[in-house]
């Protein structure tokens, strides 16, 4: 037996600024919502499909300091640049984190300054 991923759990201080971010780049919805104002969003089939959900941890004093994990994604539907143009627009902004301008790659942070990537590849959808 071996284990899946389920679940990612993101700090965040407004959870949902980062809801409608992360909504708008996967087609998540938002699946539930906490008294603290934390929140779940994932695929329309909910928990336990074949993607992990993302919970959206509410805190006043995210840790300090670089994340040791960041989000990859692909787009589904168009280009690479296409996808990029549509991220931009959605509030991601590029990151300059050393890279020499040769990757095929694109570095982001979402509207809280959390890292991800764009990948070249297109995916097909799920």
């Amino acid at each position: 037996m071996a284990c899946r991923i389920s679940e990612l759990v993101l700090d965040c201080r407004e959870p949902e600024v980062l809801a409608r971010f992360w909504c708008e780049v996967l087609d998540f919805v938002v699946l539930g919502r906490e008294d603290d104002g934390s929140m779940e969003i994932g695929p329309r089939e909910g928990f336990g499909g074949a993607q992990p959900t993302i919970f959206l941890s509410r805190q006043d004093e995210p840790e300090k300091g670089k994340s040791r994990l960041h989000i990859d994604v692909n787009a589904t539907d168009r280009d690479q640049d296409a996808e990029l143009e549509r991220l931009l627009a959605l509030g991601a902004r590029p990151a300059d984190i050393g890279q020499t301008g040769e990757e095929s790659w694109h570095v982001l942070t979402d509207p809280e300054g959390n890292e991800f990537c764009l990948l070249k590849s297109r995916l097909k959808p799920l």
